[in-house]
C-alpha cells in the first residue's frame, strides 16, 4: 500500500505565501550582509509570489522594496568606495 499526498488548491497558495514571508527577510536581511545576491533573490521571490496570488500581498511588496533598497544601497557604497563590495 502506497501513501502519496495530493497537492490541493491551497498547498500552491501556501507557497506563494511562503515565498512572500522568505522575500521580506531575504531583503531585510541584504540591507546587513550580502546584498548583492540576497537583494535579487527578494525581487525575484516577492515577484513569483505575487504572480501566484498570495495573500500576503504587503509582505511581498515589502520584500521586493527591500529587495531594491538593497541594490540601491550596493550601488551607493560602491559609488562610494570604488569597489564590488562594501566594508564598515
Amino acid at each position: 500500500m502506497q501513501l502519496t499526498a495530493q497537492a490541493g488548491p491551497r498547498t500552491g497558495a501556501r507557497d506563494a505565501d511562503g515565498m512572500a514571508v522568505a522575500s521580506f527577510i531575504l531583503g531585510l536581511l541584504g540591507l546587513l550582509v550580502l546584498n548583492v545576491f540576497l537583494g535579487p533573490i527578494a525581487i525575484v521571490l516577492a515577484s513569483v509570489a505575487l504572480w501566484r496570488g498570495t495573500a500576503r500581498r504587503g509582505r511581498a511588496y515589502l520584500g521586493l522594496g527591500l529587495g531594491v533598497a538593497d541594490l540601491l544601497v550596493l550601488v551607493a557604497f560602491m559609488q562610494f568606495d570604488n569597489t564590488v563590495s562594501w566594508n564598515l
